[in-house]
This record gives structure tokens, sequence and C-alpha cells, in this order.
């Protein structure tokens, strides 16, 4: 590789911010609310363990990423362990996480311009704004990796700094009796303190799925075999400390008024600060938004050429680049699919790229088993250690969110799966070019 090839790739800190971006998005700021109203200041403990479940699948991913440079990430791990067939079905199940990804943080998007300007309100206000902000995420992927670096780390730093502007300023306003009541009058025994842990473990959940993304475009990255385990690492820990922190705070500004907030953290702000606090705040969450947007506009179609292009799994036309090396066919298939899917609700879309993950988490750490079993693919920079321990927690941990979806969502899968299986038997079959 030349060095200027290899300047032209992400380094640690793109990574890294790559994983910042593809993590807080709106559900950091919007889903407190619910949270709030499942646990009260226990949902404190569901964050926590949310961060140690998605933590150790995290550590599964950093070893697997550690063993492969290329890009794709669940779906090369799972063609590389159990064949093509569910190398192809667990790649379109990535793709459809991406793509459902980006989906939810649009309709977040304009669900929060709805604060500002009432003229979002309007429907066709709101397909006419998606149309134009799929059409510009398309337009800068298409510049490649040099653009997508500058926006990247601008929007990473900006929200960042947004959220330890108020922690900071937020811990001198902190009253202790607002950390009060530790669960909800609702929650009576222990039936029905599973029923709400569970509902907002869920939830918190969907806060951390995002680092999934950080593996998928490895072939776009300086040494990925060693940069990608420690970005996963040092990610989780970073989302971790300031989510933890951040809703601790709301909760400590707005006492049991943070259940009745639709915004929270923009309102603890304003209550502190004044009106303009509101506002920074909002500005705050539409540049996360547009972050974990921008960020899975950029994932979802180089996983979708990387399927096309290593191993034949969609048609090569799928794959082709232009001179910025940028998959233009892939951008342009994902994009008109996110405009179909802007038309549904946050919370149904957000059950979706929960159910995707737990797919990819399932097959990848099955993988992660496979190779050390049988020593495959050896571990380069980074190897668990313990043996099959947190490999088995993972699974554990993952598992337990098949007791929190809907029919509905278990529908959407099935369909999915079913359309991997007719399309595999035209595409997939063939022999990789």
């Amino acid at each position: 590789m030349t060095d200027a090839s290899n300047k032209s790739k992400l380094n640690f800190t793109a990574i890294y911010f790559l994983g910042i971006n593809g993590i807080i998005g709106s559900g950091a700021f919007l889903l407190p609310q619910t949270m709030y109203q499942d646990m009260a200041l226990s949902s404190v403990l569901a964050l926590l363990f949310a961060a140690l479940t998605v933590g150790v699948i995290a550590l599964c991913y950093a070893d697997l990423s550690s063993r492969f440079s290329n890009s794709g990430a669940a779906w090369l791990y799972a063609y590389n362990a159990f064949g093509k067939f569910t190398g192809f079905q667990i790649g379109l199940f990535t793709w459809f996480l991406s793509i459902c990804s980006m989906a939810a943080e649009l309709v977040a998007l304009t669900t929060t311009l709805k604060e500002l300007f009432p003229a979002f309100n309007s429907a066709l206000v709101d397909e006419v704004f998606a149309a134009v902000l799929i059409i510009i995420l398309a337009a800068i992927n298409l510049f490649g990796t040099s653009m997508i670096k500058l926006v990247d780390n601008i929007s990473s730093i900006a929200k960042m700094g947004v959220i330890i502007l108020f922690i900071v300023v937020g811990i001198f306003f902190i009253h202790f009796a607002n950390f009060s009541p530790v669960l909800p009058a609702s929650v009576h025994n222990t039936s029905t303190w599973f029923s709400h842990f569970g509902a907002a473990f869920s939830v918190v959940f969907y806060m951390f799925a995002g680092f999934s993304y950080i593996p998928i475009a490895a072939g776009k990255m300086q040494n990925p075999q060693k940069n990608i385990p420690k970005a996963l690492v040092a990610v989780m820990v970073s989302v971790t400390i300031l989510y933890t922190v951040m809703f601790l705070v709301s909760i400590g500004i707005l006492g049991d008024k943070v259940g009745a907030y639709s915004t929270p953290i923009a309102n603890a702000f304003e209550q502190i600060v004044g009106r303009w606090g509101y506002y920074v705040i909002i500005i705050g969450i539409l540049i996360s938004i547009f972050g974990v947007a921008f960020t899975t506009s950029f994932n979802g179609p180089v996983l979708a050429a990387s399927l096309a292009n290593e191993h034949g799994l969609l048609p090569k036309f799928i794959g082709k680049k232009n001179s910025h090396n940028a998959p233009y066919i892939a951008i342009l298939i994902t994009s008109i699919i996110v405009f179909c899917l802007v038309h549904f609700s946050y919370l149904f879309l957000v059950s979706c790229i929960v159910l995707a993950s737990f797919i990819q988490y399932i097959s990848s750490i099955f993988a992660l088993i496979k190779f050390k079993h049988r020593h495959l693919y050896p571990a380069t920079t980074f190897k668990l250690k313990g043996g099959y321990t947190i490999p088995i927690l993972a699974l554990v941990a993952s598992a337990y969110l098949l007791f929190n979806f809907t029919a509905k969502v278990f529908l959407v899968a099935l369909i999915i799966f079913v359309a991997g299986c007719v399309l595999y038997t035209f595409v997939g079959k063939r022999k990789i070019h």
C-alpha cells in the first residue's frame, strides 16, 4: 500500500469519532423520557446493565475485527464461519439495520424540528425535508472518505461539546431530593419490576447499538485490525460515561418531570440557564441526529458494495464506484429505500433496529466461538481472555432481547429472511467473480 492511499483512509481518531457518531444520536435525547417512565431513578441501573451487556458484545467484535481487515463486519464473520448463505442473510439484515437506523434518525430529526418550527407538522413539509436531506447525505458520500472525515469529525465534536456543556453547568444545579422516587408507583412486586426493567432495557439497548457500525468499513481504515478494537473499547467507555452522567444530571434538575418532557435534556438546561439553553440543546440534538444519519448513510452503501464486490453476494453493478471510490449505485439504492421507510413511526423503526442488531450479534458471537474452537483466522492485535466466558455471556445477554419483540417485528424479520432466500436463489449461488 502506498503512503498516499493509506493517508486517504480513516485513522484512529476518525474511527473513534465515527463510532461516537454511530452511537450518540436521537436516543440519547429523546428516550430518557421513556426510560424514566419505566423505571424512575432505577433506569440508571438499566442504562448501566445495557452498557455492560453491549460491552461484552463489543469485546467479541473487537476480537473479531482483529482477525479480518476487509469491510463487512457481521456478514463477513458469518460468511467465513458458516458459509455463503448465512453470510448473505446476515449481510441483508445488516444492510437493513443501517437503512432503518438512517430512517429512524430522519424521523427523529423532523420530530425535533416540530419543537421549533410548526410548519414541520405538515406531512408535505416532512416529506420534502426528508427527501432533501437524503439527497444531501448521498451527495456528501459521493465525494468519498475525505469529505466523510471532515463532516464526521465536526458533527462528533459538536455533539460531545453540547453534552459536556450540559453536564458541567448542570451538575451545580442538582437537587438530591429529585432522586426520588427510586421506582415508579406502578412497580409494586417482582413481576412488575421485571416487566418495567425489560421495557427500559430494550429502549436503552438501542442507545448503544451503533457500535457495530465501526468495523463495517474496515477496508477504508488505516490498520483496521489494530485501530478498530481500540476504537470499540474507547467509544463504549466514553459513551457509557456521558450517558450515565447526563441522565443523572437531568434527573437531579427536573426530578420526576423527566418523564413528562419529550426532550428532557433541553428542558432541564432551559430551567437552569433560560430559554437560550433550550435552543442550545435542541441544536445539539439536531447535530447528534444528523451525525448518526450521516454515519449510517456512509456505512449502508459500503456494506452493500462489499457484499457485491468481495464475495459476489449481490449483483456486481451494486458495487460500482465513482472516481472518489464511493459506491454510487449502492448509495442510490440505499437512499431510495430510506425515503420509503421514513413514513413509519420512530418507535417501530427502533424495534426493527434492535431486532436486526440482535440477529447480527448472535451470528457474530457464534462465529467467534467457532473461530476460537477450531483456531481459525487467529486474532492479531486483540484477543479475548477467559476462553468462551465472554462470548457465552454475550449470547445470554443478546438472547434476553427476544422477550421484548412484538409479533409485528418478528414478521418483518421473516419477510426479510424469505426475500433473502429468493434473492440468494438467483444471485447468491453464482460463482464468486
